[in-house]
């Protein structure tokens, strides 16, 4: 047994909550918002929608689109995140679905991290409404189980949100437990605890294993968590590379990665957009890719960086997705720019006339745009001062009218790319630029 098992434990009334903690080892916590958008809106608006069954969606006045998330009331009537709307309604006919919120919820989840970092800094924001919370330095204020209670209790009374909290000796099995009690639930999963908790569970509720890894598992006669964690190294390496040692460890419930604190520089930007209808036709990909290379290049722009690496990603009808990749030559910030290389990528990986379902850009080779090493050639070198003088201009005009207030022609149509420069309808919960940019500390 280590030091960090015997620790966590309890309730300490003696002022001495130090015992609680490891000598060696950490003590992380895993806060996740239960039904997050869906819980906001009836934070906000509790006569209308608290204790009904509600939901968030898409294109709800054509009936259209897939529920997004559903209150856990919605989930007792058989709403299930994915599902379409039309038959969520037909299971659930009093079903409120809503259409979604983002600043709204970017407002809540800014507030929520500011309560998790009251505690310690040391805060890795996983998405909107999840983050690890390392507490090994916090023992001035109560045990890692008091710690949890305090934190579970300002939430649910100065936000009137709810949300499950993990405590265990690393991440990995933070967020294990932050996902067995659901709603409210506050879990200690210790190291000790795995091989009776979690071996007999399909490999495919690890943290970190996808669906395809777990098909390969299958496939390899490794059906449960447990079966890894005795699988022969050397096997799941020859399979896996060296994602099978990792596999292995985690199975054992082992995972030494630290709690990053989320003012750390993004390592991408990217957004993607699920279209309404098959596109085949060149006009309307363009489109589609005209508008998220713009909004891309804006959020990278806010933060003061340009992009080395850009990817795009294409889902046919039957859900097989493909992303594709290039290098750049130069950094770039410009959406022109990254518009033509996601159209190049398109053209060269995908071709026109078969359907795409969903299109995606993402920026990523990212560094700071003042120490970035862009070597230009002479006739970039006279266009380029330009260009940034353009962007400036037209992203201060943005700033204060509104991001429709400089479009081009190719942006405009009626598809949901176009969306993405309402702020109030765009986002995914993987977009942290609220907390990036405005610091939780406003």
């Amino acid at each position: 047994m280590n030091d960090t098992d015997k620790a966590m434990n309890g309730n300490d009334n003696s002022g001495n909550s130090g015992r609680y903690y490891p000598k060696n080892g950490r003590v992380v916590l895993h806060i996740d918002m239960n039904a997050f958008y869906c819980s906001v809106h009836e934070a906000v608006e509790p006569e209308k929608y608290a204790g009904k069954p509600l939901a968030v969606g898409g294109n709800i006045e054509l009936r259209k689109g897939i529920i997004v998330t559903s209150s856990y009331a919605a989930r007792a009537r058989g709403v299930k995140t994915g599902m379409h709307i039309r038959q969520a309604l037909k299971l659930c006919p009093d079903l409120i679905v809503l259409m979604p919120d983002f600043d709204l919820y970017r407002q809540f989840s800014r507030r929520f991290m500011q309560i998790a970092y009251s505690y310690s800094p040391l805060v890795e924001t996983m998405s909107i409404d999840e983050c690890f919370v390392d507490i090994t330095g916090s023992k001035q204020f109560g045990t890692p189980l008091e710690i949890a209670e305090s934190l579970q209790k300002r939430i649910r009374d100065e936000l009137r949100l709810p949300c499950s909290i993990g405590i265990a000796p690393n991440k990995l099995l933070a967020k294990m437990a932050s996902d067995m009690k659901k709603p409210n639930g506050i879990s200690v999963l210790r190291k000790r605890d795995v091989p009776s908790l979690l071996w007999d569970k399909p490999c495919a509720q690890l943290y970190g294993i996808g669906y395809r890894t777990a098909d390969k598992l299958r496939k390899l006669n490794l059906h449960t968590i447990g079966d890894v964690a005795r699988a022969d190294e050397a096997l799941l390496v020859k399979q896996f590379g060296v994602y099978g040692s990792w596999l292995k460890r985690a199975a054992n419930g082992e995972d030494d990665s630290p709690v990053n604190p989320e003012r750390e520089q993004s390592k991408s930007i990217g957004h993607t957009t699920t279209l309404p209808r098959n596109l085949t036709e060149p006009a309307d990909i363009s489109r589609v890719f005209l508008n998220l290379s713009d909004q891309v290049a804006r959020r990278m722009r806010r933060q003061k960086l340009v992009a080395g690496t850009i990817q795009i990603t294409i889902r046919d009808p039957d859900m097989k997705t493909i992303t594709r990749a290039t290098t750049l030559p130069v950094p770039t910030e410009n959406a022109n720019e990254i518009h033509h290389v996601a159209l190049k990528l398109f053209e060269d990986h995908w071709g026109y006339g078969k359907p795409v379902r969903l299109l995606g850009v993402t920026l990523q080779s990212l560094q700071p745009k003042d120490a970035a090493a862009i070597q230009l050639d002479l006739f970039d070198y006279e266009r380029y001062p330009r260009k940034e003088r353009l962007n400036e201009t037209m992203d201060r005009i943005r700033d204060k009218y509104g991001e429709s207030a400089i479009l081009t022609a190719g942006m405009v149509g009626d598809d949901p790319s176009a969306l993405i420069r309402n702020h109030k309808r765009r986002g995914t919960s993987l977009q942290m630029d609220h907390l990036r940019l405005r610091g939780l500390d406003e």
